[in-house]
């Protein structure tokens, strides 16, 4: 296992060198999406029309941010399931985005997905939002503002600890790990 600390969106290089297991701290900026803004970016795309943000490069982060306290710039913000968002992942990779952040297994047609279009998955850690939110700096609702936590938000994020489960090369951290505790 690495540890490596990137700056987001990342570039195809950045990508291309990140495996399975690799503990990643990211900087830069990530874009929010959950259910109800995944649905509505598809259904942009099926109508042929332009999407309310560039997904170029770009790492989604599946989170519904709780509301800022005074003086914060987000809530809690841990990470959703991200098999919920199986079904529209494979268009979305298509129209260019690059990575994407939550909790969880994906699915088979995800995982070739990512290979195909030069991806990853990253997980976050389930149950530690709170602690997840220390390292965002700024939150920014950009499309969708009708949605409220669901809505797109900028996010600027410092040292955001992630690991890689799903690289480029269609490799699984979580079944290497399953396949690793059961040999003898």
């Amino acid at each position: 296992m690495r540890a490596l600390t990137l700056t987001a969106p990342l570039d195809q290089p950045s990508i291309d060198a990140l495996h399975a297991g690799d503990h990643v701290l990211l900087s830069g900026t990530l874009l929010t999406a959950r259910d109800a803004a995944h649905k509505r970016l598809i259904e942009t795309l099926e109508r042929g029309e332009p999407l309310p943000v560039d997904l170029t490069g770009q790492i989604v982060y599946y989170v519904g941010p709780a509301p800022a306290k005074p003086g914060q710039p987000i809530g809690s913000a841990g990470p959703t399931t991200s098999g919920r968002l199986d079904p529209y992942t494979p268009a979305l990779l298509a129209a260019g985005m690059r990575g994407m952040i939550g909790k969880g297994y994906r699915s088979s047609e995800v995982r070739e997905a990512i290979a195909e279009h030069g991806a990853v998955y990253f997980a976050a850690l389930g149950g530690t939002g709170a602690l997840l939110a220390r390292h965002i700096t700024s939150a920014d609702v950009i499309a969708y503002d009708d949605l409220g936590p669901e809505a797109i938000y900028r996010l600027t994020v410092v040292d955001f600890p992630v690991i890689v489960v799903n690289d480029r090369y269609g490799h699984d951290a979580y079944q290497d790990a399953l396949r690793d505790y059961a040999e003898p």
